[in-house]
């Protein structure tokens, strides 16, 4: 028997404008995200620079407009040296993040001509592991002054005339977890990123700059880390990081299609957390968020980096989705929209083979998984102002959140076109959900789009790759200011609605 939800949707409540940030991907080196995914040389489709035409397609399809480079755990063993000037005098290096052989083919100047053609813009990471405040001046320099210095001079004589201005930084990556390179404690790490962050803002005080945050929210300094890093940069910093990942491999399907009440729990004790440190401060300012690693990731099949053998470009963490990864990813994404007057930043990790919506293979095809489409969608159509929408629905116990509400959803509204977009997940496995809207007048129905299947272990691959895709859903039906739809157990929808014409 269908449940019944309702809702509400009204453009004069708002949380606050759609953060084009919010739909960001990431870039790291780690098996084959970069070689044979961005960047395959002798590829069929590669363009004289090594890259891959096929990817760049799907990434600007995917709609990202953000890509972190490069890591992520890679980056805190990094030299961003060895990535720059005459590829055949680079030093071949091992990386220590992903037991790896890192040939440094592709580097800061391939990424961003890279980026430069996907039409995204580049957020770098700095290695703060086992390097420091030096080397990451050496490397703004480089990357950023437009000439007359020994480095961005350097560059320029690696090709690169003009500066590429890259404007967000994180002040390195995951700092707190004793797997990373360099890991340290709160106050040493607190204290080594505000020096890192005051040199960086002598020398461009326009800079963005990320601090890092916990590693999940289930590090046992989660909170405690964020507040003592916050103490010492709170002044000099944007943003503070956050990172999730959600496992569906333990079998408790509930609490996986609940992720996103997790999300937004997370979101919530962070921004709790900075605000707690601006008032004790007496600080005006208010720190955003950068959820700048998020995604389904099949992390307890994975036996960890200590079990990798040496090896280049490994088929490491090539996670398949299916339908129900597909609906937890558009969940996910429906809880940043909710959140967006806090979180400016957010990168999916990662875009290509390694935990990502797009898979290729050597010398083959190139293809969207199941999570590709609720990302491109949302990327798509999320405009203008994000509205407060609160369902009236039926609650699913989950083990591990709790009470958890059947339909999470979320709204925007475009005040140049009319356009408003219902944004809407069906967690319940068991039941169809009847959904009652109430709009504002002089709406019509354009489109609803559902990805759901019978099949829901559905995936695409290589030689079948659309068998999961969006299709049109049931509905809406309009009647006044009402329209109803129904929503298939465990699905991700899209409704679309546009204003009147003057005819109608």
């Amino acid at each position: 028997m269908a449940t019944t939800a309702r809702l509400t949707l009204d453009p004069a409540f708002r949380i606050g404008p759609v953060e084009p940030r919010l739909f960001g991907s990431f870039v790291e080196h780690m098996g084959r995200c970069v070689y044979t995914g961005v960047f395959e040389p002798g590829h069929p489709l590669a363009d004289a620079d090594g890259l891959r035409t096929d990817v760049l397609e799907l990434t600007r399809e995917l709609g990202v407009t953000l890509v972190r480079y490069p890591g992520g755990n890679f980056v805190s063993n990094y030299r961003w040296e060895d990535g720059v000037g005459p590829a055949e005098e680079r030093p071949a290096r091992l990386d220590l993040a992903w037991r790896s052989l890192e040939g440094n083919g592709f580097g800061l100047n391939e990424f961003m001509a890279w980026a430069a053609k996907a039409g995204v813009e580049p957020m770098m990471a700095l290695n703060l592991g086992t390097r420091g405040v030096a080397e990451a001046l050496e490397l703004v320099e480089y990357t950023n002054y437009p000439g007359g210095t020994r480095l961005s001079d350097l560059r320029r004589s690696h090709g690169v005339d003009k500066p590429h201005d890259v404007r967000l930084w994180c002040l390195g990556n995951e700092l707190d977890g004793p797997w990373q390179m360099g890991h340290k404690t709160a106050a040493e790490y607190g204290r080594l990123a505000a020096e890192t962050a005051r040199a960086l803002k002598r020398f461009d005080g326009g800079l963005s700059l990320v601090a890092c945050g916990s590693s999940n929210s289930g590090m046992p300094t989660f909170g405690a880390w964020e507040a003592e890093v916050l103490e010492a940069t709170y002044e000099m910093v944007d943003y503070i990081s956050l990172h999730a990942y959600y496992d569906p491999s333990d079998g408790d399907a509930d609490s996986f299609l609940a992720s996103g009440a997790d999300m937004e729990h997370m979101i919530r004790s962070i921004t709790a957390t900075a605000d707690h440190v601006g008032a004790k401060l007496r600080s005006k300012k208010r720190i955003r968020l950068s959820f700048d690693e998020w995604n389904v990731w099949y992390q307890s099949r994975f036996s960890g980096e200590s079990s990798l053998d040496w090896e280049e470009r490994p088929r490491l963490i090539e996670d398949t989705y299916d339908v129900t990864d597909a609906v937890v990813v558009g969940s996910l994404l429906i809880t940043l929209l909710r959140n967006t007057d806090r979180v400016g930043v957010a990168c999916q990790a990662q875009l290509a083979n390694v935990i990502a919506p797009i898979r290729t293979e050597p010398g083959g095809p190139a293809w969207r998984q199941s999570i590709f489409h609720p990302f491109a969608l949302t990327a798509r159509h999320a405009r203008g102002q994000v509205l407060r929408v609160e369902p009236e629905c039926e609650v699913i116990p989950t083990a591990r959140y709790g009470e958890a509400p059947a339909i999470w959803a979320t709204a925007t509204h475009d005040e140049v076109t009319g356009e408003l977009v219902l944004f809407v997940v069906n967690r319940d496995r068991n039941a169809p959900c009847a959904l009652e809207l109430t709009l504002p007048e002089g709406l019509r129905p354009v489109e609803h789009l559902e990805l759901t299947d019978d099949d829901l272990s559905a995936v695409n691959s290589a030689d079948v790759p659309d068998r999961v895709v969006p299709r049109p859903g049931d509905g809406p039906r309009l009647e006044g200011r009402r329209a109803s739809l129904n929503l298939s157990p465990v699905s991700w929808n899209i409704v679309r609605f546009a204003p009147l014409s003057p005819q109608e």
